[in-house]
């Protein structure tokens, strides 16, 4: 098994996702997860938060420079393109997406790898955490 192989984490919150608040990209994702999420199912927590780095660190995950992001869903945490996935197949308008799961962790985490990496240089990086809107902002644990 995977250092990044979904794995159990009964006492966290279903539905957050931690992500690199200072990353461009990643807070896109979070705003694009914002958009077409109308249940309100997922919440965020940047990783640079108090919060965010003791969650990183419990499953593994370096927040002084993450190579994934998470997503605590039905009581298990997933990594990489399984988190990515995941919440694309929960989302009304990309559910079709979530059969790309379907093919072996090998095949899509290098993709996921690739962007991670390269993410600063090529989306760009800022100097603090986004800042939700007022009407988001209850969705942000930190």
């Amino acid at each position: 098994m995977s250092r990044w192989s979904p794995q159990p984490a009964p006492d966290e919150p279903d539905g957050l996702i931690l992500f690199d608040g200072v990353c461009v990209f990643c807070s896109r994702w979070v705003r694009f997860v914002i958009a077409h999420d109308r249940e309100g199912r997922f919440r965020f927590l940047p990783i640079q938060s108090e919060a965010g780095r003791a969650l990183a660190v419990r499953y593994g995950i370096n927040p002084d420079e993450p190579e994934t992001n998470a997503l605590i869903l039905n009581r298990r945490i997933h990594f990489k393109s399984d988190a990515a996935l995941s919440v694309l197949g929960a989302l009304p308008k990309t559910r079709a997406l979530a059969a790309l799961k379907a093919a072996p962790r090998w095949l899509r985490d290098p993709a996921y790898d690739l962007i991670a990496k390269n993410r600063y240089a090529i989306f760009g990086r800022t100097d603090a955490c986004m800042v939700p809107s007022p009407e988001d902002r209850a969705r942000f644990l930190a």
